[in-house]
């Protein structure tokens, strides 16, 4: 297996973290590899919102998970601010990327650069995740914090730093190709 299969098949999104910093060369790796995603007629649409102050990063996980409470626990009868660091799970490193609002392609964009990102990561030997329930930064009373201006809006976030528990692979469905001739 390549080292680029084998680095797609050994990320795993990881929800415990190390209490170790990321250096400034691991960051902007990171987000290096984010801008060598494609994106629709090269509009590279993303910004990048990085958080690195722990203290910060739990404040606002706190304030999203209430925030997430309101909207997904109507839906699914989960409450998520109920849990411990539910949202950003002790990471180090988390980065906010925005898309323009009116941009009709930028969803898709931002998922290849986030996939980039924690690809890159792995090569590293980082760990990373995805976290949806980043978007509803957008409802806090911190949102200010990061400046984003209202013509921008935050698609997701993805949390970094040095895995502290080592997830299997779980099994792949199978039955989802269809073949045209």
């Amino acid at each position: 297996m390549n080292e680029t299969i084998r680095t797609i098949y050994e990320r795993r999104a990881v929800r415990k973290y190390k209490d170790v910093p990321l250096t400034a060369n691991m960051v902007e790796q990171l987000l290096d590899s984010g801008r060598m995603a494609p994106s629709a007629i090269d509009k590279q649409p993303w910004r990048f919102y990085v958080m690195t102050n722990t203290t910060l990063i739990k404040s606002i996980g706190k304030e999203i998970a209430v925030k997430a409470d309101e909207y997904f626990h109507l839906a699914h009868g989960i409450h998520i601010s109920q849990t411990e660091d539910t949202i950003f799970y002790g990471a180090p490193l988390v980065v906010f990327i925005s898309a323009p609002r009116d941009s009709e392609w930028a969803q898709l964009d931002i998922g290849m650069c986030a996939q980039n990102m924690m690809l890159a990561a792995k090569s590293l030997g980082l760990d990373s995740c995805p976290v949806g329930f980043g978007k509803f930064v957008e409802k806090t009373n911190s949102y200010a914090t990061l400046q984003v201006p209202p013509s921008e809006h935050i698609i997701i976030s993805l949390i970094f730093g040095y895995g502290n528990e080592h997830l299997p692979v779980k099994e792949r469905k199978k039955d989802n190709v269809i073949y045209i001739s």
